[in-house]
């Protein structure tokens, strides 16, 4: 059995957007066989290419010779090391912008003016199409196999999900949406949710990744309508406390971190928009959604099933076939909707009582004047104390002598006192990946200790 790389439908029709320039899928077509027939023989591919198009390019050609496409958390010297010692043929595609890489290289040719093969890929549904790896607890990538017929069976569900959301009919799909993207092709989420929606679900892509608020505000105005932004809460927090000007949209879409329900409302009045979020992990792919100011609950993709509850909750089905435990503590509703409380990982016990740092962080940044905020527990006190968490703070509108008084002053009407910060800590900005927007537990803690020892002097 296999799957086309395209969803069927009009060839002339953009699949990609580049400075207000549509690029057909006519053309991508024959880029892709115009790449493939350039490629090495045989090992994966490593896509250094920044530009969402060339990536897309880089994908289709892999897949059309039966190639894998790696996707490590970053680019690092170290992980590409690590990389050439799990698959030794690994070759790199570059461009101009790529870094340098010691690694076998295949250059990017910028595409012929006129279309050529325009013949349209079917993959093999038990194709290796993507090894995403993560970094274990010694830093080694961890690879984590995707097929691609199980990733067509996700993207498709979560196309009917977005189009649902913005009510089109069901046979329209995402046709004619386009897609600004503030997150890269090479991460889970963006390859999902910008790459492979627009191959499978219809939509074109922007090719840029705005990371500015001003660049993002532009990208979205010059977009065809329908439009639709998918980003991250860090991206979504600094774009709306920016101040700029920014146009109507059709559906933002939302994941990496839970958002709270006050940024979620803020989002959609600035954008006359819906805002859905997106649950997922590396190993199921995505799973669910949620329409944010609607209610806590999410609502599992066509297919999946849940079982099981709290830290051993359990998902299958659909384009999960074996039964992955997710790495969440979720409340299981019923076998299709749960609510989200947290991390496993983040699970911490004060005092003989339990909550989580997602939980924790969550209220953390539902105060008013909070524009970034997370908390940190520290390593036990060797006195056998009871260690109390420090809750670091972006909040430039509230002065020094007030921060803790009003901080302190809301959480204690949202938390239990066995959670409330020991200190409330200003930052001017959070150690966040560029990204994802996500704090990586090893370098925050790091960060803390620094800022904590930097504020005693």
């Amino acid at each position: 059995m296999a799957d086309a790389l395209l969803r069927p439908g009009d060839l002339d029709a953009p699949l990609a957007w580049r400075g207000g320039v549509p690029i057909s899928r006519r053309q991508y077509l024959a880029d892709v066989h115009a790449l493939a027939a350039r490629l090495p023989g045989a090992g994966p591919v490593l896509n250094f290419t920044g530009d969402r198009y060339r990536f897309a390019v880089g994908l289709g050609a892999a897949l059309a010779r039966g190639q894998a496409n790696l996707m490590p958390p970053n680019h690092t010297l170290d992980t590409v090391a690590r990389l050439q010692t799990l698959f030794p043929c690994v070759h790199a595609l570059v461009d101009a912008d790529s870094p340098p890489v010691p690694l076998p290289l295949i250059h990017y040719a910028e595409r012929a003016a006129t279309p050529g093969n325009a013949a349209v890929p079917h993959i093999d549904a038990a194709a290796l199409a993507a090894q995403v790896l993560t970094s274990g607890s010694t830093g080694a990538p961890v690879p984590h196999a995707k097929h691609w017929g199980l990733l067509v069976r996700n993207t498709r569900a979560g196309a009917r999900r977005l189009a649902e959301q913005m009510g089109r009919p069901e046979a329209a799909g995402l046709s004619g949406v386009t897609l600004i993207a503030t997150v890269p092709p090479q991460h889970m989420y963006g390859f999902e949710s910008s790459v492979l929606i627009a191959l499978l679900g219809g939509a074109a892509f922007d090719t840029d990744r705005p990371f500015y608020p001003a660049d993002i505000a532009a990208a979205l105005a010059r977009a065809p309508r329908p439009r639709m932004l998918v980003t991250t809460p860090f991206h979504l927090r600094m774009l709306l406390d920016s101040g700029v000007a920014l146009p109507a949209i059709d559906l933002t879409v939302c994941a990496t971190a839970p958002l709270a329900p006050q940024l979620a409302a803020r989002a959609e009045a600035a954008f006359a928009a819906p805002l859905m979020e997106i649950y997922g992990c590396t190993e199921a792919g995505q799973v669910a959604t949620r329409r944010s100011t609607a209610g806590p609950e999410w609502r599992t993709y066509d297919g999946l099933v849940l079982s099981g509850d709290g830290a051993e909750s359990v998902v299958q089905g659909g384009h999960v076939p074996q039964p992955v435990q997710l790495a969440d503590v979720l409340e299981v509703l019923d076998p299709h909707t749960f609510r989200l409380l947290g991390r496993s990982t983040d699970l911490i016990n004060i005092a003989g009582k339990r909550s989580s740092l997602g939980h924790l962080n969550f209220h953390l940044n539902s105060i008013a004047g909070i524009h970034d905020g997370a908390f940190w527990l520290p390593p036990e006190a060797g006195d056998g104390g009871v260690v109390r968490p420090i809750a670091f703070v972006v909040a430039p509108g509230l002065a020094p002598d007030a921060l803790q008084r009003e901080v302190l002053g809301a959480l204690r009407q949202r938390l239990d006192a066995a959670f409330i910060p020991r200190r409330v800590v200003a930052v001017p900005a959070l150690p966040r990946e560029a990204t994802t927007g996500k704090l990586p537990a090893g370098a925050f803690a790091a960060w803390a200790e620094r800022t904590l020892a930097s504020a005693k002097r």
